[in-house]
Parts: C-alpha cells; sequence; structure tokens
C-alpha cells in the first residue's frame, strides 16, 4: 500500500490543472500522483481512458518532470508481460 501525501495530491492536482486529465478523472489523477511521488517503476492498469493511454501519455510524464518528478511507466499490465 502507497500512502497518500500532500505532495501525491498536489500533483494530481497539476495533473488536472494543467491539462493533461480532465475534472472528471480526478481519482485517476490522484492514482498517478500517489504512484509518481512513491517512485514507482510502473502504474499496470486497465484505464485506457485516462492513464494508460498513448495520446496522454507524453503530457502527464512531462507534468510530473515539470513538478520535479520521474513518471513511472504507465501501462497495461499486458503491455508489461514478455513473451
Amino acid at each position: 500500500m502507497l500512502a497518500l501525501s500532500p505532495a501525491a495530491s498536489a500533483l494530481a492536482e497539476q495533473l488536472v490543472q494543467q491539462g493533461p486529465l480532465p475534472e472528471n478523472a480526478a481519482a485517476d489523477a490522484l492514482h498517478i500522483g500517489i504512484a509518481t511521488v512513491n517512485g514507482m517503476d510502473y502504474l499496470l492498469t486497465w484505464n485506457c481512458t485516462h492513464i494508460a493511454n498513448a495520446a496522454m501519455r507524453q503530457r502527464i510524464e512531462a507534468v510530473c518532470r515539470v513538478s520535479g518528478y520521474q513518471p513511472p511507466i504507465l501501462c497495461t499490465p499486458e503491455e508489461l508481460m514478455e513473451e
């Protein structure tokens, strides 16, 4: 279990305010914020609408980096599996 911290909440707010994620995806932004602030290498999800979305991925990563964090790799479990 990863802890919710003020830093994770602040990053989640930035993800919504700076536009990668819409306001109705605040929970998804928080999921990304918690994983990022806690230094996770990967964030595995089946949420391809707002998280594991190729069109949004670069913008999400950019907000994380500008905020001083190395973003996790955002992908589905299927994308991570090796053959």
